[in-house]
């Protein structure tokens, strides 16, 4: 089996099982497979956006600490292979070929037995921990995918620490329409013995469920005191953070990741306090300046600007707005926007409308993203939009607009699947 065969064979497994929400698919498959989740100790992630961004920064600093670190994280932006990382290292081609093949075949040999085979991303999870179990981790940073009750990561025991970040509306049709109803399914990763930690700005009707959680597994909730979190003056699209006297310049611009990064060090701080692992203060900055990810308010080029943002759902688009607000560029850029059909359109495009002047729509790759022609028709009601052909044609356009009309610049945003597409476009144009 070749990489590109391992990678086709599971996207060839259902999206959704058929018996629909329930972890004992997945802890069939790794009872098949010798239990690989009770090998290494975790610090589980779970909540609506943010997901992503703090695991990048738990697992650089444990790296940095000196332990041999693997991370999931879902979904990916440019390679299959982000999903599987062990110090900052993607799993090699070879490996990911190999690990598929042994997933599988226990797939085969429990619908042999009468039992339901593994969707997607509990195969894909079952070849994480394999992998790390196998090459003997000291610590997984684990992701969730979707929710946290029912998600195919909650078959691990008790993580070291449980972390929240901020519970958006998103994924309503699966997880229930309220924040509270939201909050209930992330908090299902928080188990007795392990420390959770918060995000510092929850909403208030998600704060509920997740202190019930808490109490009900007799934990203590932290939540990283804002008081004792300062932006230090910076260059626009920068982040320069002092969270406690722990001080580093982020790769991640924006308010929202500056919360992250509090969470990351009283994660850091839970596993020194409550596990006696040594972490030291370098290897907490160090951790936090070198973590990075593609894609999260990325600045491809300053002058004149190119930015990619994965923003996917109302609350990320918020924090975008925000961002983009707080450095200056108010209604002077352009964009290249797609969405899926699944999320809140309207609030999403309310939310991006101040930031510019034009709006060049697109189809992201994927079946559930509306056409170009659909979005340029609910985007009119918010800015000015005209619908591109490709992608790549929409850049050019947006990059040729700013440029005529003496416009700061060019943000592709709306989706990871867009920013997948954009990202190696954004690359060459940079370098003219």
């Amino acid at each position: 089996m070749t990489e590109q065969q391992a990678i086709e064979a599971l996207h060839a497994l259902p999206r959704l099982p058929r018996s629909g929400a329930s972890l004992e698919r997945m802890q069939a498959l790794l009872d098949h497979l010798g239990n690989p989740e009770k090998q290494f100790k975790c610090i589980h992630i779970a909540g609506t956006n943010g997901k992503g961004t703090l695991a990048a920064m738990t697992s650089s600093i444990l790296t940095h600490a000196g332990y041999k670190t693997g991370l999931t994280i879902s979904p990916y932006v440019l390679n299959f292979r982000e999903r599987f990382q062990i110090n900052g290292q993607m799993m090699s081609p070879r490996t990911l070929a190999s690990l598929t093949r042994k997933v599988l075949d226990a797939a085969d040999a429990i619908i042999a037995e009468g039992g339901e085979g593994p969707g997607e991303f509990e195969a894909v999870t079952a070849i994480a921990f394999l992998w790390f179990a196998r090459q003997k981790c000291d610590f997984a940073v684990v992701e969730t995918g979707l929710g946290g009750r029912y998600d195919a990561t909650n078959v691990i025991p008790a993580p070291l620490v449980a972390a929240i970040t901020r519970i958006g509306m998103d994924h309503t049709e699966i997880l229930g329409d309220t924040l509270s109803e939201i909050a209930a399914e992330k908090a299902g990763i928080i188990k007795e013995g392990s420390v959770v930690v918060c995000y510092p700005e929850q909403p208030e009707e998600a704060m509920g469920p997740l202190l019930t959680a808490a109490a009900n597994a007799h934990t203590s909730l932290v939540v990283p005191d804002t008081a004792d979190l300062q932006q230090l003056k910076c260059r626009p699209l920068e982040n320069y953070v002092d969270y406690g006297g722990y001080r580093a310049l982020l790769q991640f611009p924006g308010k929202h990741q500056a919360n992250h990064a509090a969470m990351a060090v009283e994660i850091a701080l839970a596993l020194w306090r409550e596990y006696h692992y040594e972490i030291p203060d370098e290897a907490i900055e160090t951790g936090l300046r070198d973590a990075k990810m593609p894609a999260r308010i990325e600045v491809m080029r300053r002058h004149p600007l190119l930015l990619l943002d994965g923003c996917h759902n109302a609350d990320g688009t918020a924090a975008l707005a925000a961002t983009l607000k707080e450095a200056g560029y108010d209604g002077n850029l352009v964009a290249v926007l797609g969405l899926l059909k699944d999320k809140d359109h309207s609030k999403m495009l309310e939310n991006l409308a101040p930031c510019f002047e034009k709006v060049f729509t697109v189809m992201p790759d994927s079946p559930r993203a509306m056409t170009a022609e659909e979005l340029e028709e609910e985007a009119k009601y918010h800015m000015d939009a005209e619908a591109a052909p490709s992608v790549a044609k929409a850049i050019r356009l947006a990059v040729d607009y700013a440029d005529e009309n003496n416009l700061a610049g060019v943000v592709v945003c709306g989706s990871l699947y867009l920013a997948a597409q954009a990202r190696p476009l954004l690359l060459k144009e940079a370098e003219k």
